[in-house]
């Protein structure tokens, strides 16, 4: 992995959160990038983005919420996760960059929430949890919908938290991980392997991410 530059730690309503920074070469933009209700940054998906992107010129913020910093094994409700988040946020903007906010599950739905109002150029939302497991009644598309922002499902092709098949067509991209689960982990007899399954999300993000560079900002 890129080597670790800075580990930050930034005092919220919340809390403290920590932020570990991946130093972009020649960097145009922050992607910030928080963990899920059950894991932390050290979550496959996060540790690729952060190995591979800042070699494209994308400086990788990873971020833990003040309950995961204070060593809490429960998230708290949403409400509490978007203040930590919104708290860090002025550590995350640094001069001339935009700011990407992402993140995996829950830190994926912190950042549909608030991406808009924090100036956020876009928003990238790995395993969003579109439901819970066997509840597809208790949908949280609106979240997703409602981000007013270019934003980038990837999701695995076996995720029980919601399938690529079971999204609602609306303005966002999604690209699927063919046999992943939540986490992205694929069996070992899928035709995919682990390495290549990362590779897709790794060069979907990469290709998304450029596209928007390309993309004139107002």
């Amino acid at each position: 992995m890129t080597d670790v530059t800075e580990n930050e730690t930034v005092s919220t309503d919340a809390g403290e959160a920590r932020v570990t920074w991946y130093e972009g070469t020649r960097p145009w933009a922050v992607l910030a990038l928080g963990h899920g209700a059950g894991g932390g940054i050290e979550a496959r998906d996060l540790k690729a983005l952060a190995a591979a992107l800042p070699a494209r010129g994308v400086t990788v913020a990873l971020v833990e919420q003040p309950w995961r910093v204070a060593g809490k094994k429960l998230a708290p409700a949403p409400r509490t996760l978007d203040t930590g988040w919104r708290g860090l946020w002025p550590a995350l903007a640094r001069p001339g960059l935009p700011v990407i906010a992402g993140g995996r599950s829950a830190g994926a739905r912190v950042a549909c929430r608030t991406g808009r109002e924090l100036g956020a150029l876009a928003v990238l939302a790995l395993s969003f949890p579109l439901h819970p497991p066997g509840r597809p009644e208790r949908s949280r598309a609106d979240e997703l919908l409602g981000t007013g922002l270019p934003t980038l499902v990837v999701q695995g092709g076996n995720d029980p938290f919601g399938r690529p098949e079971e999204y609602p067509d609306g303005p966002y991209e999604l690209v699927g991980i063919p046999y992943g689960d939540h986490g992205f982990a694929v069996p070992k007899r899928a035709p995919l392997g682990q390495d290549a399954a990362m590779d897709l999300l790794v060069d979907g993000v990469a290709a998304w991410i450029t596209a928007l560079r390309r993309t004139p900002r107002p």
